[in-house]
C-alpha cells in the first residue's frame, strides 16, 4: 500500500513539472497608426509576400473589429488596446481633455523630466491613465521578471501601451531630432540608445512623422531594442510595444488615396517584412505572438468624395464655438461660456457658468441640433436616456469619464468632417463613431495561433483579454473585453 501511495506521489509530482504554464518568449503588439481595416485589402497586391501578406495569409485575422467609444483618437487607441477597457474607466479620453477644470494633454506630467533632451519633450509619464495594460499584469504574473519596453514616434503611443510598470518607454522628440525617455522610467538613456540616436540623427526640427523614413526609424529602434535588451531570449515572456505614427501624420495631410500613402504603407511592408525576419531569427518563429491593430481609422476626403457623387461635408467647429458664445452670452450675460470643442466633444466653462451650468448646457443643445450638418447633440449626462441609435449611445457611454471629457457630445452626419467644408482641403482626420473611423485591422500571428479569419462582432477592447488569456495571466483591471477565443489553437 505504502508503495502504491509513493508511486502515485511520484507520478503527482510528474504531471506538475510537466504541466508547467507554456508562454511564449516574446509579445509584440504592433499598432499602426490610422489605418483603416480595409488598407489591408486595398494595398493586399502591392504587399510584398513577407510583412503584412504574411500575417494575413499566415495568421488569424478579426474581420470585424470595431472601437467602442468616441471619440476614435490615439491616445484612447492604443489605452484601449492595451487595457482592454474604455475612456470610462481609464481616464484617458482624448488626447487633450480636462483634470479638475484645467486643459491637459494625455499623458503630461510636470513631476518628471526629459531624459535625452533638455527640452519639455520628456515630460510624460502613463499616470493620468487609470487601468493597467497587459504588461502590467505581465509583471505582476512573473514576480516582475518579464521586461515591457515600448516604442514609437509619438510619446502617447510609446507611453500608454507601455503601461505603468515599463521597463522603458522612448518616443521622438522633434526639436532634438532623435529618441528620447522620462525619468518617470530611467536617469540616463541606455548607452544603445545613445548611440543609436548619434547613429541615426536628423536635423532638429524635422518631424520625422511626415515622412515614410519615420516609419524605419520606428522598426530600427524596436530591433535595436530587442537586441540590446535581450527580449525573448530566456523562457520569462517579455512585451515589445510598437506603434508607427508616420502613417496617421501623413494621412491628415494627404488624404487616403494619395501617392504618399501608398508610399508610406509599402516602407511600412518592406520595414515589417525586415522586423519579422528578425524575430524568426532572433525568438524563433515559433516563440513570438505578435498582433496588429489600430488605434482608429480615418475618413476619406471630403472633396474627393463629394467628386465622386457621395454625400460629404464639413464642420466648422471654431465657427460653432462662437456661435454658441454669442447666443449664451446673449440670454444669460455670461462671457466665452464655451471653452473649446474638440473632438466634437463641448467643453464648457464651469466655472464661468456656475449655477446656470444646466439652463446652459440646454441652451448649447438647442442650437446645435439647429445646425445642419450635425444629426445629435447629446448631454453627456443623460446619453443613456437619449433617443439615439443603440451603437451611438454605447459609444457616447463608454467615452464619457463626467471630470475630465467635457459637456456636450455632438454627432455629425456621416463623412461631414472638421475642415471638409474646404474646397482646398485635400487631408482627412478621424475621431467620429462611424465605420471608417471605427472599423480596424486585428491580425494575430505566431505562438498558438491558428489560421483563418472571423466575421464575428470583435471589439477593440477584445485585444487585450485574448493576449492575456493566451498567456494564462489576469487580464488588466478595467477590462471589459472578452478573449477571442477562435484565435488560439489551445
Amino acid at each position: 500500500m505504502r508503495k502504491f501511495a509513493f508511486t502515485v506521489l511520484l507520478l503527482s509530482l510528474s504531471l506538475v513539472v510537466n504541466a508547467q504554464i507554456r508562454r511564449p518568449k516574446l509579445v509584440v503588439g504592433l499598432v499602426v497608426d490610422q489605418m483603416r481595416w480595409d488598407f489591408l485589402y486595398y494595398y493586399y497586391d502591392q504587399y510584398g509576400e513577407g510583412g503584412i501578406k504574411r500575417l494575413i495569409d499566415g495568421g488569424f485575422s478579426c474581420e470585424n473589429t470595431m472601437i467602442n467609444y468616441v471619440p476614435t483618437v490615439t491616445a484612447i487607441g492604443h489605452s484601449s488596446i492595451y487595457t482592454g477597457s474604455v475612456p470610462a474607466l481609464t481616464g484617458i479620453c482624448g488626447n487633450n481633455f480636462v483634470i479638475d477644470g484645467k486643459p491637459v494633454y494625455c499623458v503630461e506630467d510636470k513631476t518628471v523630466n526629459s531624459v535625452g533632451s533638455t527640452n519639455e519633450a520628456g515630460q510624460m509619464s502613463p499616470r493620468n491613465m487609470l487601468a493597467t495594460t497587459i504588461g502590467d499584469e505581465l509583471k505582476v504574473a512573473t514576480d516582475f521578471r518579464s521586461k515591457v519596453v515600448g516604442i514609437a514616434l509619438k510619446d502617447r503611443a510609446a507611453i500608454l501601451p507601455a503601461g505603468h510598470g515599463a521597463d522603458a518607454a522612448y518616443w521622438y522628440d522633434v526639436k532634438a531630432g532623435h529618441f528620447i525617455s522620462s525619468s518617470y522610467y530611467m536617469d540616463k538613456l541606455p548607452a544603445w540608445v545613445e548611440q543609436f540616436n548619434r547613429k541615426n540623427q536628423t536635423k532638429p526640427g524635422f518631424d520625422v512623422k511626415n515622412d515614410p523614413v519615420g516609419v524605419s526609424l520606428t522598426f530600427k529602434l524596436a530591433e535595436a531594442a530587442l537586441e540590446n535588451e535581450q527580449l525573448g531570449t530566456d523562457d520569462i515572456t517579455d512585451l515589445l510595444t510598437v506603434s508607427v505614427s508616420s502613417t496617421d501624420a501623413m494621412g491628415h495631410t494627404y488624404g487616403t488615396r494619395a501617392k504618399e500613402m501608398d508610399a508610406v504603407y509599402m516602407q511600412l511592408d518592406r520595414d515589417l517584412t525586415d522586423f519579422l525576419r528578425m524575430l524568426d531569427e532572433k525568438v524563433g518563429r515559433d516563440n513570438y505572438l505578435l498582433f496588429l491593430t489600430a488605434d482608429h481609422g480615418s475618413a476619406h476626403n471630403p472633396n474627393f468624395l463629394k467628386a465622386h457623387r457621395l454625400p460629404a461635408g464639413g464642420v466648422d467647429t471654431d465657427a460653432i464655438v462662437e456661435q454658441l458664445n454669442e447666443r449664451i452670452s446673449g440670454q444669460f450675460g455670461i462671457d466665452k461660456a464655451v471653452m473649446s470643442i474638440n473632438d466634437y466633444r463641448v467643453f464648457l466653462n464651469r466655472t464661468a457658468v456656475k449655477e446656470k451650468y444646466e439652463a446652459v448646457k440646454q441652451a448649447a443643445i438647442a442650437l446645435l441640433k439647429e445646425n445642419k450638418e450635425i444629426q445629435f447633440a447629446v448631454d453627456f449626462d443623460k446619453a443613456a436616456c437619449t433617443t439615439l441609435p443603440q451603437p451611438i449611445r454605447e459609444r457616447i457611454i463608454n467615452g464619457y469619464h463626467p471630470d475630465r471629457s467635457g459637456d456636450i457630445y455632438i454627432v455629425p452626419k456621416p463623412q461631414h468632417i472638421s475642415g471638409g467644408d474646404n474646397p482646398a482641403y485635400k487631408g482627412t482626420t478621424h475621431s467620429v463613431w462611424n465605420p471608417y473611423d471605427a472599423h480596424i485591422p486585428l491580425v494575430f500571428y505566431g505562438w498558438n495561433v491558428l489560421h483563418g479569419s472571423t466575421s464575428a462582432p470583435t471589439r477593440i477592447v477584445d485585444i487585450a483579454p485574448t493576449v492575456c488569456a493566451m498567456l494564462h495571466i489576469q487580464m488588466p483591471d478595467a477590462c471589459i473585453g472578452n478573449a477571442i477565443t477562435e484565435v488560439r489553437t489551445r
